[in-house]
């Protein structure tokens, strides 16, 4: 039935990673397939899927990183796609990443993985967690009950990963099988002879159809007839009828009290060995009231590291430095000495030149600054921080309307607001949808601009930068709240697995910061290229200036700005930090003060989304929805700003 010849790698074979959402997957994957990988929809879906090379047998092997799971009878479309590339797609062999502390729920998919007759090796991941909370896994015995290999690892620290390249090559069938008493047993024989070959076993087929997966459908039209789709469909409402539960509810149950069993055999309990300030500290990070201290903590050392060592330290050596005294002084000269032209030199150094104004903006203002945040961005991520800081926060969210796994797509958003839109599809109900993509196109700065906003801030003061994250966040909940009344819907319940505190790996914060370089490299500087070419065009036929006077009296005279803040506003939705550029510009050469940097950054941080996160949003949540949510974002922006500009100067502040 199988062919077990490991030895040979036939073309066009695949390896897939599964497991359940936050087992270490991508670490696995990135160790397996190195730096290069492609990320794209998975055909006929919205789901997003990573793609990377892996040398097997001298030949390249496809690795797919698949979505996380809890089952392969799919309840999403993340997990319609895992199912699907398991179905559809050659996998030569699955690599079953488990959380080594939360067995019991690894091996509900471990139980379908064998059930399918796919050649599979279970992955132990997160080993030094389980350790550190007192959990220890009898590797042998696991690996006797299950019938195939098990490897503890830990991704993090690049521990096990030899011995998981060297079992690659092997493919390993399991032997665990199931029996869900006679009647389910019965009713998957009759449907076993009625469905058609596949590259899973037509026993996982049966189950999934009895469990009622509806999803299967389309597939079942592409391969039988529809005389044969309704023998199934009568043969499941028969099997179904001798149950007073749903089918898969009794299917699943089976699952949990084997896999259950198996846990019970394997696992032991032992002293504890982990360091308890780390576990101190992590339940003060989410504590309702110590976990405040805590995140001021953060804010603040983020705040000293990206927006003073970044954004003045950083920046003054390369702009006023490298760019101001050696690069762009020589290409000015060279465009003096070679192009007669004065149309063309200005379109390289002059005012609005591609040298003196795109790549001095993207290399050396915003690249240090967004380097920097980037590297403390991943040393959030690898210490385990950023889950306590949802947990902490998730009543704030519940008050919302927003179910709890909204701050998930929240703290994505950090990093890019178009992916995070994408993620926003974790979300059950259109209501949490919406309201999480209008969240996140009005007051949640990408990366990027997060970067330039707290060089400028590094600039002014700490009180300023509070009293920014004090408007964004009162202007979330607002907002949020408003639409949360608005909008019709419900919300659902929210489970979320926490990490233990541990010591960043300086080589994942490496990786992680230089992938991140890369695509800001790749995809952001040349549309600063763009927009510089923009404002370059404009400036020359003249509509620049009109642009500014007939924006005159809402930037100069509402929110209190100069007028050359208009150009930034205008290519802002080109890109959100290219318009924070601009302003950090204008601010580095004196013509905004305090107050104004502070309203400035308040309103080009509500400003309409990027062009590419409109894009995401047209594509996800419609036309009509996504038009809706710019044309409130866009006033509401300017209308927060003017508000706060009239605030201060009418209570005299100075910040």
């Amino acid at each position: 039935m199988h062919n077990h010849d490991s030895a040979v790698v036939k073309p066009g074979e695949k390896i897939a990673i599964v497991g359940n959402p936050n087992v270490g997957k991508s670490v696995i994957f990135a160790l397996l397939t190195g730096r290069y990988a492609t990320v794209s929809n998975y055909p006929g879906t919205t789901v997003t899927v990573t793609t990377g090379s892996y040398k097997l047998g001298g030949k390249d092997v496809q690795v797919f990183d698949t979505p996380g799971v809890n089952t392969l009878i799919p309840m999403s479309e993340d997990e319609v796609v895992t199912r699907d590339i398991l179905l559809k797609e050659s996998v030569r062999l699955v690599v079953q990443v488990v959380d080594a502390k939360n067995l019991n729920r690894g091996l509900q998919i471990t139980m379908q993985l064998a059930e399918m007759g796919l050649p599979f090796i279970v992955v132990l991941n997160m080993w030094d967690e389980a350790h550190s909370r007192g959990i220890g896994v009898n590797t042998e015995k696991l690996a006797a009950a299950i019938g195939t290999t098990v490897i503890p690892t830990v991704g993090v620290e690049k521990k096990g990963i030899k011995e998981l390249r060297e079992s690659l090559s092997e493919k390993r069938y399991s032997s665990l099988s199931i029996s869900y008493g006679s009647l389910i047993e019965d009713g998957v024989e009759r449907l076993e002879s009625l469905l058609p070959d596949s590259r899973i076993s037509r026993r996982s087929i049966a189950l999934m159809l009895l469990a009622g997966d509806e999803s299967l459908k389309p597939w079942l039209k592409d391969h039988l007839t529809p005389s044969e789709i309704n023998k199934i469909e009568l043969i499941c409402q028969d099997v179904q009828g001798k149950f007073y539960e749903p089918l898969g509810y009794v299917i699943n149950h089976t699952r949990l009290k084997r896999s259950g069993k198996v846990t019970d055999e394997v696992f032991s309990k032992y002293q504890k060995g982990g360091n308890t300030i780390s576990v101190n500290l992590g339940r003060w990070a989410m504590h309702p009231v110590w976990g405040i201290p805590v995140l001021l903590i953060v804010l603040f050392l983020m705040y000293e590291f990206v927006g003073v060592f970044g954004a003045q330290t950083l920046v003054g050596l390369l702009e006023n430095g490298l760019f101001g005294n050696y690069i762009n002084p020589f290409m000015k000269f060279l465009t003096v000495v070679f192009i007669p032209d004065s149309f063309f030199r200005d379109l390289l150094v002059g005012e609005y030149g591609i040298i003196t104004m795109a790549l001095t903006y993207s290399m050396a203002i915003i690249l240090p600054v967004v380097g920097t945040f980037f590297i403390a961005f991943g040393i959030l991520e690898d210490s385990g921080y950023l889950p306590r800081l949802a947990i902490m926060v998730h009543k704030i969210f519940k008050l919302m309307g927003l179910h709890g796994k909204a701050v998930l797509p929240m703290v994505l958003g950090l990093g890019c607001d178009t992916m995070a839109t994408l993620t926003a599809r974790v979300m059950e109900t259109r209501k949490e949808k919406i309201v999480v993509t209008l969240l996140l196109a009005l007051g949640v700065p990408c990366s990027a601009q997060l970067g330039v906003i707290l060089g400028m801030l590094g600039g002014v003061s700490f009180t300023a930068t509070l009293l920014w994250v004090s408007i964004v966040i009162l202007v979330i909940f607002l907002v949020g709240f408003l639409a949360s009344k608005v909008i019709k819907g419900e919300s659902s319940d929210f489970v979320f697995d926490i990490p233990p505190l541990r010591v960043p790996v300086l080589s994942n914060i490496v990786f992680k910061t230089l992938s991140r370089i890369e695509w800001y490299l790749k995809e952001a500087v040349p549309l600063f290229i763009v927009g510089t070419l923009i404002l370059f065009t404009l400036d020359k036929i003249g509509m620049l200036n009109i642009i500014e006077k007939v924006a005159s009296p809402v930037v100069v005279g509402f929110l209190g700005l100069p007028q050359k803040a208009t150009g930034a506003f205008l290519v802002g939705f080109l890109r959100r930090d290219y318009g924070a550029a601009g302003l950090f510009a204008l601010a580095e050469a004196g013509q905004l003060n305090p107050n104004q940097v502070v309203v400035s950054l308040v309103t080009i941080t509500l400003f309409v989304p990027c062009v590419a996160n409109l894009l995401v949003m047209v594509k996800e949540r419609g036309f009509a929805t996504a038009i809706g949510m710019v044309a409130f974002i866009f006033p509401f922006a300017f209308l927060v700003g003017g508000v706060l500009n009239y605030i201060l100067n009418m209570l005299g502040v100075e910040l």
